[in-house]
Order: structure tokens, then sequence, then C-alpha cells
């Protein structure tokens, strides 16, 4: 159907009547230089003639006028109703991007890939299954970053992880200054819901504001975090001395990350490989489903250019008749 965004915009069509009546009249009158006996005989056809001729910029004018107004009233095409799920759930997403973040730890399809890796493989399939949610994404290292916003757009917050790389924001791991950008980004929003999902591999070695502290501030925001430790514990290594067993996870700091999660009101995931990354994500979409809150909106096409366009159209053909080229 065609609504008509600003209808009240149709007030406007008797304007020019009104300036028509209410301007002064001209009041100067052209007087013949010749006088002709005759003139009387063909005054008559004459005047006829010069009617017809001045009624079509007249008629054409009344026209480009209509058509302005109806550009201007704004006519759009409105769509069927499509519905929409909105949770009222602000979740942001926290990825540690520090250099320990590099180790190939992870198995994809049988290749061997950093721990990055592995999170972007995983996440972008949940970040899917979040409709309904306004994502937000922060990187962490030494400094905190908000690389992107709450928004309901997930393919942005997708592809802004897949594009993060490691050591973008320093080598370091400042966990606590991730949490207390995530409080202060989310706890003007008015919401139901807010939850930070926070993955890191080491323990908090940078950052103005440690990890406990910033815990508490998110609880007193009512900030619930899950929190996801990163990293295999054994992996086996190749040296001169031949192939040994290491733990690459020996600064993951398990026990602070637990104590983040229980005092927000959250649970702290371990995840070795990238199947127990996958099964995490999945349990998370148990512990905060997406809501089934339906909101209705209808697409719109504008219109107004076809009105406009005809107008100026008719406005050109005005302009030749009085050059007398038509």
């Amino acid at each position: 159907m065609i609504h008509f965004e600003w209808p009240w915009l149709i007030a406007f069509l008797p304007l020019p009547l009104l300036v028509y009546w209410l301007a002064p009249a001209d009041t100067q009158v052209e007087q013949a230089a010749l006088k002709v006996p005759f003139l009387e005989d063909f005054s008559d056809a004459e005047s006829r003639s010069v009617a017809q001729v001045n009624r079509w910029p007249l008629l054409l004018a009344v026209c480009a006028w209509l058509l302005l107004i109806i550009a201007a009233m704004r006519p759009q095409w409105l769509g069927e109703p499509i519905e929409q799920a909105v949770s009222g759930r602000d979740l942001m997403l926290a990825v540690d991007l520090s250099g320990s973040m590099e180790e190939q730890d992870f198995s994809i399809n049988n290749q061997r890939v950093d721990r990055l890796t592995a999170i972007k493989w995983v996440a972008g399939d949940f970040i899917q299954r979040r409709a309904g949610d306004r994502l937000g994404l922060i990187l962490f290292g030494t400094q905190a970053y908000l690389q992107t916003p709450l928004t309901f757009d997930r393919k942005t917050v997708d592809t802004l992880l897949n594009e993060s790389a490691i050591g973008l924001a320093g080598d370091n791991t400042a966990i606590g200054d991730a949490i207390g950008l995530a409080v202060k980004r989310l706890k003007n929003q008015q919401v139901n819901s807010r939850v930070l999902i926070l993955l890191t591999d080491g323990a908090n070695t940078a950052g103005e504001i440690s990890p406990l502290k910033a815990a508490e501030l998110a609880a007193e925001n009512q900030l619930k975090i899950y929190t996801i430790g990163i990293g295999a514990d054994e992996m086996l290594v190749r040296s001169f001395f031949g192939t040994h067993k290491v733990n690459p996870s020996r600064d993951l700091d398990e026990k602070t990350l637990t104590a983040i999660a229980e005092k927000t009101g959250g649970r702290y995931f371990r995840a070795r490989d990238a199947e127990e990354l996958n099964k995490i994500y999945r349990l998370l979409d148990q512990l905060e489903p997406v809501e089934k809150d339906k909101q209705y909106f209808r697409p719109r096409r504008e219109l107004y250019y076809w009105p406009l366009s005809a107008a100026l159209c008719v406005a050109a053909v005005i302009c030749l008749l009085r050059a007398n080229l038509l």
C-alpha cells in the first residue's frame, strides 16, 4: 500500500491562490502606440487565440505544483509486516588478543590453528544464533578497546571479530580493564539482562583495575559475566632432545576467572579444544536463551522522486513555452 509520511503538507496546496488573492495587483497598463479604427473587426478572434495560448502554461503550472506537493508529502510503498524477535538483552563479547593467543594448541578439520582462530571459527555460529540480542565486541590486550558498540547487526560484529589480529591491542592481558569497559558501556542501558562473555588464555598482567575489583563493579551494575579459559592442558613439542609434553596453559589463572564468574552470578568454563568451546557456546544458548518477544516492522520504499521528477519535467515545458520554443 502507498503511505504518505507527511500528509499534512497537503494544506499548502491552495498557497498559490492565496498569493494571487493577497498580493497587490499590477496597476501598470500598457497603452497601444497606434490606434486602428477597424481594430474591433478582428479583436474577438485574436483574444480567443491568445486565451488558448495562455491557458496551457497555467494548466501546466497547476500540474507542477500538485506534483511538488505530492513529492513533499513523501509517498512510500509499505511492504508486508515482517516479524522480528527482540530479547531485550545486551550481550558483550570480550576477546583476548594478547601474544599468548598465537599458541597453536587447537585443531580444526585436523589442522593446527592458534587460539584466536578457534575462537573466530566457533563464535561465528554463536553470534548468528543471537537473533534478538544487541551484541557488542571488546578486544583487549595491554589495553581494552570497544571494537563494536551494541548493535542488532550480527553480521558486522562477526566481520569485525574475524578482522581482529593477535597483538592488535598489545601483548599483555588487561582482564580488569576489559570488564570495566563492559560495565561502562552497559550500565546506562535499560534492559532486562546484561551479559559479558570473556575469553582469555592467561592471567591479568596489565591494566589500571584488578579483575576482582572490576567484577565487584559489574555485580553492582547487574552485569553477569561468563568467563572462558582457553588453551589445552598438554601439548607435544619437538625439540633437539626429542618429543616431550608441555602445558601451554600454565599461565591461565582459573582461580581468578572462577571468582569473577561467581561474583557476578555467571559461570566459569574451560575450553581445551574447539569441540569443548563449541559445547560451551551451546550451553550459553541454554543459560541465556533468546526470548521470543515479537515485534513487527514493514519495509518501506521511497517514491517521492517520481512526482518530483515529473514536476521538474513540467516546469521545463513551461519555460520552453514562455521562450516560444514550443
